[in-house]
C-alpha cells in the first residue's frame, strides 16, 4: 500500500531536489528500486543518489556493472513484474548501449501486448552541456525520445519541478525519459512548491509578458528567463513559457500566449536541425498561423560536437545573447 510522503522542504538545489523525490517515493512506496552505475556507497557520479544505500538497502538500490543494456533490460523486467524501477544512465551518452531495451521494448510492451503489462520504468540521463565534459558526454537527446511513440519525456528547469516531476514519473504506469542537466544540479537553491502542479502535464509560465512568446524546456528556459530581463530594459516585454514535458506536448499553452504576442521564439539546448523546437514551430505555423505577425524564430545547439571548454560550448549551445538577439530579429521583422 502506498503511503504519502511529504518532507516540507524549503529551498534546494536540483540535486538535492532529485534525490529528496527519490527518497520520499522510496518511502511511500517499498516496489520502488534504484540502480546504476556507482548509484551505491559512491551515491552517484553525480551525487544524485548519495546516503540512499544506508537509508534503503542493497536490495533496494543496486550498483549496476558498465552494462548499459543489460541493467536497463533486468529493470523493464523487473517493472513488468509490479516494481517500480528508476534506472540512472551515467552519462545520457552512454544511453544508446540500453537503447534496444528502452526503444523497441520499453516503448512498446503495452501497445504489442494489448495493455496486459505495466511498465513503470523511469531512466533518468544527466545530460546536456555547462558542465565542460566534451563531446562524448554532453549531447542532448531528448528529440530521440520525444520522436519515440510509447515513452514520455520529461525534463525539469528548476528545483520544484525536479522533485514534483519525479515524484509523478515514478508512480506513472508508463516508460518516462527523465532529463536531467548536469549544469544544474548545483545550481542555486529554489523553494519547492508545498503541492504539486494541479495539472501535472501542463506548461509553466514563469514570465508573463506581451510581445513576444519564448518556449523552451530544460536548462535553457533559466537563460531565456535571463535574456527576457535583459531585453525588457529596451521596451520589449517577452513571456516565457516552459514545457516541462516533450510528450505529452502541452501546446495549448503556447497558442494561447501566441494569440496575445503574435510572435514566437523556440530554444533548444538539442540540436536545431531536426530537433524538437521544429515540432513546436510547425504546430503554431499550422494551428494558430492567424495569430502570427512575424516568422518563428528558433535558436538552438549547431550541428556539431560539443567541444571541451567553456567558450567553445557557448559557441555551439544557446546563449542568453543569442537569444536576445534572436529576440531583437523578431521583433524587427
Amino acid at each position: 500500500m502506498r503511503r504519502e510522503v511529504w518532507a516540507g522542504m524549503a529551498a534546494l538545489r536540483f540535486v538535492d531536489a532529485v534525490r529528496q523525490a527519490l527518497a520520499d517515493e522510496m518511502e511511500a512506496d517499498e516496489s520502488v528500486i534504484l540502480m546504476g552505475e556507482e548509484v551505491g556507497p559512491l551515491g552517484g557520479v553525480f551525487t544524485v543518489t548519495r546516503d540512499l544505500i544506508e537509508r534503503f538497502g542493497p536490495d533496494r538500490v543496486m550498483d549496476a556493472p558498465l552494462a548499459e543494456a543489460s541493467f536497463t533490460g533486468f529493470a523493464l523486467g523487473a517493472a513488468t513484474e509490479g516494481m517500480r524501477p528508476v534506472v540512472e544512465i551515467m552519462f545520457s551518452d552512454f544511453v544508446m548501449i540500453a537503447m534496444d531495451q528502452i526503444v523497441n521494448h520499453a516503448a512498446k510492451l503495452r501497445y504489442m501486448t494489448n495493455e496486459q503489462f505495466d511498465v513503470p520504468i523511469v531512466v533518468r540521463l544527466p545530460g546536456g552541456g555547462g558542465s565542460n565534459h566534451g563531446p562524448q558526454h554532453s549531447q542532448s537527446f531528448e528529440s530521440w525520445f520525444a520522436h519515440t511513440p510509447g515513452l514520455i519525456v520529461a525534463m525539469p528547469s528548476n528545483p520544484s519541478d525536479g522533485y514534483w516531476m519525479m515524484r509523478h514519473a515514478i508512480q506513472l504506469n508508463d516508460p518516462v525519459i527523465f532529463l536531467e542537466n548536469k549544469a544544474m544540479y548545483f545550481g542555486a537553491e529554489q523553494e519547492v512548491a508545498d503541492e504539486p502542479p494541479a495539472d501535472p502535464w501542463a506548461a509553466a509560465v514563469p514570465r508573463e509578458g506581451s510581445d513576444l512568446t519564448i518556449v523552451s524546456a530544460g536548462r535553457m528556459v533559466g537563460r531565456c528567463l535571463s535574456a527576457a530581463e535583459s531585453i525588457s530594459t529596451r521596451g520589449i516585454d517577452c513571456e516565457v513559457i516552459d514545457l516541462r514535458y516533450l510528450w505529452p506536448m502541452d501546446v495549448d499553452t503556447v497558442f494561447t500566449s501566441v494569440a496575445k504576442t503574435s510572435r514566437l521564439l523556440v530554444v533548444s539546448e538539442a540540436v536545431e536541425f531536426c530537433g524538437w523546437s521544429g515540432e513546436v514551430a510547425s504546430r503554431v505555423a499550422k494551428d494558430a498561423f492567424t495569430s502570427l505577425d512575424a516568422p518563428i524564430f528558433r535558436v538552438g545547439a549547431l550541428r556539431c560536437p560539443i567541444p571541451v571548454g567553456v567558450a567553445l560550448e557557448d559557441e555551439i549551445i544557446p546563449t542568453v545573447e543569442r537569444i536576445e538577439q534572436a529576440v531583437v530579429d523578431c521583433m524587427d521583422f
